[in-house]
């Protein structure tokens, strides 16, 4: 559904996106991350056809961004981080003006607005004026008026900026249905855990080049250099346990915590399966208090691959 080869924009010497290559398929949810200023917006502004690269070739739906610009627009919905509104205009009036647009005609223009309002939980605000609206609600209408043409991509470019907790979770909430629908879906966040709730797929992009591209849990197991457990047997317990565990040949390290409440132990590499763990130190007479692995999430495999540099 989207391709991109050596995909480039450059503005005068600086490179705002480097070579970037990467596929969706079908039905892909895409999680984009990146610093401000990595390439992102632009990445999504050429594959809606609003920016024309240096060099480099893209394609959605199997049409081509240089020849057919009008057959892209018509099978993408794409939502900027931020878009405006029209002052004086209703809920269902804004809708109406984008449906007409799209050339949506007749009675079945107002049964599609009404249906991308009950979609994104707005049917109880379809008179109430645009601009009376959160937020979070006006970010929910412009991803009803990106669905009004019913396309088969969507490009969200933080759909989730500038949203309280239960606005985001709504949005999230709102994503996840819509992959539900089959929708091939680019989207850039800055709440990675999020992210990784809603994404089969993460690209990590860096100073226009593209750092990652595949499935998170590949990108998981990519930074994962050993697997870590966090132990306790109790304050007064927890160094003499360390001890023990240092007698043991599958541990890499053994450090209890600066605090004195748990136990760090890391496992050698090739050693995945941490269960044995409880068994030895109550075998040994202690009293098991706390076992957990230390889990790797999106913001460390983003803080891992990166540098934290941006142009």
């Amino acid at each position: 559904m989207i391709e991109c080869r050596d995909l480039t924009k450059k503005y005068g010497d600086l490179y705002a996106l480097d070579r970037l290559t990467l596929k969706l398929d079908k039905g892909d949810v895409f999680g984009f991350i990146g610093p401000n200023g990595a390439g992102k917006t632009t990445t999504m502004r050429i594959l809606a056809t609003l920016l024309n690269p240096s060099w480099g070739e893209a394609s959605v739906c199997g049409y081509s961004i240089y020849t057919g610009a009008k057959d892209i627009r018509r099978s993408i919905g794409y939502m900027p981080d931020f878009f405006g509104v029209y002052d004086d205009m209703k809920v269902i009036e804004y809708l109406e003006f984008f449906a007409a647009a799209y050339r949506i005609k007749g009675p079945e223009r107002r049964k599609k607005c009404d249906q991308v309002l009950d979609l994104v939980d707005l049917g109880y605000k379809r008179d109430a004026l645009v601009t009376s609206l959160s937020r979070g609600m006006t970010q929910r209408l412009g991803l009803a008026r990106v669905l009004l043409h019913e396309p088969q991509v969507l490009l969200l470019d933080e759909p989730a900026s500038g949203l309280d907790p239960r606005a985001r979770i709504e949005m999230r909430e709102l994503i996840k249905e819509l992959r539900g629908m089959n929708k091939t879906i680019m989207v850039s966040s800055h709440i990675l855990p999020e992210l990784a709730d809603i994404c089969n797929k993460i690209g990590i992009i860096e100073r226009g080049k593209l750092l990652y591209n595949g499935d998170v849990d590949a990108a998981v197991r990519q930074v994962r250099q050993n697997h870590v457990f966090h132990v306790s047997v109790g304050r007064d317990h927890n160094e003499a346990a360390a001890k023990k565990l240092l007698t043991y040949p599958e541990f890499e390290s053994v450090d209890v915590d600066p605090s004195g409440e748990s136990i760090k132990v890391t496992l050698k590499d090739g050693q995945t399966d941490g269960s044995f763990i409880p068994e030895r130190l109550i075998a040994d007479g202690f009293k098991l208090r706390g076992f957990k692995e230390e889990e790797i999430n999106l913001e460390d495999v983003f803080m891992r691959i990166t540098k934290g540099i941006t142009n």
